[in-house]
């Protein structure tokens, strides 16, 4: 997991070198309100997320369950609050190759977007392993997946709150 959060964050920060050198001395681009929408949202799964760790370190298996699957539902949240943000930039004229910023913001933001939904789909992954769990299958490797998960899904928000102050700093 590790090496995949090295490349991953490798390329985030190539994308966003290339944004800072290319972006001088071009007009901004308006951040779309919905982005903030979506940071509260992110940010809000990494707590729930937490939180389900928490309870499965505590051995309360429903809890973990009600908590990643909030997890699951504010990552879901957020990608339908990106594609809302998508059409603030469209209605306002911003599409991905008008402006070498706008084209910044939409892959940047797609990207972050596809790895997400791996994260969403590690967290299908821990919702099966979780039955697995409750009937007494694999059951001590299931922190261990939970942990690994978590670190993929912490680094997400943390790469999207980096994509944001880059979108809010170099605008």
């Amino acid at each position: 997991m590790w090496v995949l959060l090295a490349a991953i964050v490798m390329m985030f920060a190539a994308l966003s070198s290339v944004y800072i050198m290319s972006s001088e001395g071009l007009s901004p681009v308006g951040m779309p309100r919905m982005f903030l929408v979506s940071t509260a949202l992110i940010v809000s799964s990494s707590w729930t997320f937490q939180r389900a760790k928490r309870s499965l370190q505590r051995a309360k298996t429903s809890a973990h369950i009600k908590w990643l699957l909030l997890t699951l539902a504010l990552g879901i949240g957020f990608l339908m609050s990106q594609l809302v943000g998508w059409r603030e930039l469209a209605r306002a004229g911003v599409y991905f190759k008008s402006h070498p910023r706008s084209t910044f913001f939409y892959l940047g933001t797609a990207l972050h977007g596809a790895h997400l939904i791996g994260g969403i789909g590690l967290i299908l992954f821990l919702l099966i392993r979780t039955r697995k769990f409750i009937f007494g299958l694999e059951d001590e490797r299931h922190e261990a997946w939970t942990s690994v998960v978590g670190l993929y899904w912490h680094t997400m928000d943390g790469i999207w709150i980096w994509l944001l102050l880059l979108l809010l700093i170099f605008k």
